[in-house]
């Protein structure tokens, strides 16, 4: 559905939009860049009593450098993302969309190889930075155990999956768009909502098994331990798997995903390695909180709703012409009005990252309460502080950092709310 552009005066109009654009833009960028900073300095902070015996000195010192180390790189891919973003609004994403509209009239066609080539380049444009973190500072760090074989295979299969998935669920939209008009919104929703459904419940059977092996925990102390665990709480599920992350990192985790019959626990092999029977049954107890108390459900009913108002605001604004001549659009193109959309919904995105965070680690919090209900919590405590350890985490977050990006609350918090639990 593409409209040619009413020749009406509003020059003074599009141009305070696009410099409102530019400033969101710029906001955005220095919001950020302030408070990476303040959380790299507060992560430089003398560590309080209750956690200095999680790192030795030495451990320590490796952990400052790491942090310094990973601070100014991000500092400076972030700043080329935002230069990108300025080029691309002055021009590029103009340029873009006339080249796109020279090849084809076909408006999904259009919006597939507009986002196909704006992914494409800005990924491999990205991809030597990715490499130097991934080959250079996680090396050096003893963390990457990445081959450069694996690391090839796992770009190619993300371009796939996004060109399948991502691909797919572009063309559908697009399409509801050219046939309903403004009311595609609720058609779009409804198909997203259900394929978000189908994800949470299939990921860890269909994606995952594409980049990692995960086989069942095999007999044993363990298995013994977590399968009686299992029972106590009342979650029975068919098996416990371990994933093989250890081929990519030697930082260790633990997860639940799925849904109903299709719930499962999955723990890293290094987290098995590295943690005791005990700590790794209050890891799990931690998860099956997840499951019992509702989080994860939770979680996609609040994301589904969320959706729908993005959707809904994105129709009322998409037939506004203004927003494609603030940038020097000839036409109405879906693709390029879904990009500028997105920069205008970005404060709003961000109060809804910052509230969804804060859900979260409430959700954490409940999840060590339930974990504290069948495991002696000082065994949590001690599988948080060896995963400290072993992933050089930033024990002494900047308060504003957590607020606004941190789904997990910091160690400590999580530490002294589990000893109050205990006593």
């Amino acid at each position: 559905m593409q409209e040619a552009i009413d020749p009406i005066n509003t020059s003074e109009t599009m141009n305070v939009l696009f410099m409102f654009i530019i400033l969101l833009v710029l906001i955005g960028y220095f919001t950020e860049q302030w408070l990476g900073y303040l959380n790299h300095k507060s992560g430089q902070a003398k560590l309080p009593d209750i956690l200095n015996n999680i790192f030795s000195p030495e451990r320590y010192k490796t952990y400052l450098k790491y942090e310094f180390e990973s601070y100014k790189f991000t500092t400076l891919v972030s700043l080329i993302k935002f230069l990108l973003s300025i080029f691309m609004l002055l021009c590029g994403f103009i340029l873009l969309d006339n080249f796109v509209s020279g090849i084809t009239e076909n408006q999904v066609f259009r919006g597939l190889i507009f986002f196909g080539i704006l992914g494409l380049v800005t990924d491999l444009l990205f991809t030597p930075f990715d490499i130097y973190d991934t080959f250079v500072i996680e090396e050096k760090f003893g963390f990457n155990k990445t081959t450069p074989g694996i690391y090839l295979s796992d770009k190619l299969k993300t371009y796939l999956i996004a060109a399948i998935v991502g691909g797919g669920m572009l063309s559908l939209i697009i399409w509801f768009y050219q046939v309903s008009g403004n009311n595609f919104w609720w058609i779009a929703w409804a198909v997203i909502s259900g394929f978000s459904v189908f994800m949470a419940m299939f990921y860890s059977s269909l994606i995952v098994p594409l980049f990692n092996k995960q086989t069942p925990l095999q007999s044993g102390l363990l298995r013994e331990r977590l399968n009686q665990l299992a029972t106590d709480t009342g979650f029975m599920l068919k098996d416990i798997y371990v994933i093989d992350g250890s081929k990519r990192s030697t930082k260790a985790n633990a997860y639940f995903a799925g849904l109903g019959k299709k719930r499962r626990i999955v723990l890293y092999d290094r987290l098995i390695e590295e943690q005791t029977v005990d700590e790794i049954a209050a890891v799990m107890a931690h998860e099956i909180g997840h499951y019992k108390l509702n989080h994860i459900q939770k979680s996609i009913l609040i994301g589904i709703f969320q959706t729908g108002i993005m959707l809904w605001l994105f129709s009322l604004l998409v037939h506004n012409s203004l927003i494609y001549e603030s940038l020097g659009a000839v036409h109405q193109n879906f693709h390029l009005g879904l990009v500028i959309f997105m920069i205008l919904y970005s404060p709003f995105s961000m109060m809804i990252s910052i509230g969804m965070n804060s859900l979260s680690r409430k959700f954490e919090f409940q999840a060590d309460k339930f974990s504290s209900g069948y495991v002696d919590s000082m065994y949590l405590i001690s599988a948080l502080k060896k995963l400290a350890s072993n992933n050089l985490t930033n024990l002494t977050p900047h308060k504003l950092f957590v607020k606004v990006y941190h789904s997990h609350p910091p160690l400590l918090a999580r530490i002294q709310n589990l000893i109050k639990i205990r006593n």
